[in-house]
């Protein structure tokens, strides 16, 4: 099998859970890790006995593939770097810290012919890869991903940090352009946004509504989606979720209109859900980010197959994001 030299940039938190799982696939060999903190690369270089350099330029020439787990303020400069020496990258989300930003790197990439991945690692959710294989049409879909204050990603809010995630998964659900955003956050403890609500309008008739927020008491991370196929309740928290059939239903529906002819019939001795045909989602288990990575050698080794999230898709997201960020801004309290 073709082993792909690897490098992390960033030896974080994020940085350490990718440097795992690059040494455990058999297509990749993991041979650097770099960070501005030569101390912090070298504790986790000597972790997977690999070269540790607090300079990313001298990874020229002696990797094949890089993942760039470093703040989101220094994603353009490194991915700008790698781009132009034909190195693939795969980006830790979001892409950039802005649109233009983002831009850059796409057309760069896309000029130099060279894979461009971002790391919107719950799109390799077990949940999410199950609601992929339905192939449902979405006309409404509900999300809100919730936590108690993680004290990291303090230099971008949380619609950069946290309703990306779901901006990416809505995005590629609803296959169709923005048409609009209406959204409303506040800042309680950080500089940027720590709650926000937004609303997205796609010009196919779509229509999102995203809650993100990191000063809640608890974790909860749930979608609803509504389709003429199916209605699905997921919990990507969980890893679980549960699918009721519009085709499958049918019956229910006719039984429910001759009973409603019938004016002595009780319907509050009913149990509703004893009546429906709920099916569980079949969850494989597996680790996102190693499906994540696993996708993304793939597409460098194999140029027929492509990325989970590209480039083009996280640029996607950014955008979108940028707009709720504006609207977030014209709706500021005084």
């Amino acid at each position: 099998m073709t082993q792909l030299r690897t490098a992390v940039i960033g030896a974080g938190k994020m940085g350490g859970i990718h440097a795992k799982v690059y040494s455990k696939l058999d297509n990749a060999e993991l041979v650097a890790i770099a960070d501005s903190d030569i101390e912090k690369a070298q504790a986790l270089a000597e972790k997977f006995d690999c070269e540790a350099t607090a300079d990313p330029v001298s990874l020229i020439g002696k990797v094949d593939a890089v993942t760039i787990s470093a703040p989101t303020i220094a994603h353009h400069e490194l991915a700008m770097l790698f781009v132009k020496n034909g190195i693939p990258v795969l980006i830790e989300k979001p892409l950039a810290s802005s649109v233009q930003q983002g831009r850059d790197i796409v057309e760069l990439a896309k000029a130099n012919n060279v894979i461009v991945a971002v790391g919107h690692s719950e799109r390799c959710n077990p949940v999410v890869q199950a609601m992929k294989r339905l192939h449902i049409e979405p006309m409404f879909i509900e999300a809100n991903r919730v936590s108690p204050y993680p004290f990291r990603s303090m230099d971008i809010g949380v619609v950069l940090d946290v309703m990306i995630h779901d901006i990416d998964i809505i995005l590629s659900l609803a296959n169709s352009k923005v048409k609009r955003v209406d959204a409303a956050g506040v800042n309680v403890i950080a500089d940027e946004e720590d709650v926000c609500n937004a609303r997205i309008f796609f010009e196919n008739g779509c229509i999102a509504n995203v809650t993100a927020s990191r000063l809640a008491l608890k974790t909860e991370r749930k979608v609803r989606v509504f389709s003429r196929q199916a209605y699905l309740s997921l919990d990507f928290f969980r890893k679980d979720g549960i699918a009721i059939k519009a085709d499958k239903n049918i019956d229910l529906v006719k039984w429910i209109r001759e009973h409603q002819e019938k004016q002595d019939f009780d319907f509050s001795q009913v149990n509703w859900p004893d009546l429906l045909h709920i099916e569980q989602l079949q969850i494989e288990d597996a680790e996102p980010l190693k499906v994540e990575q696993q996708s993304f050698l793939n597409a460098v080794l194999n140029k027929d197959a492509r990325p989970e999230v590209t480039g083009a898709e996280g640029l996607a997201a950014l955008e979108c994001a940028e707009q709720i960020l504006a609207s977030i801004k014209a709706h500021q309290w005084q």
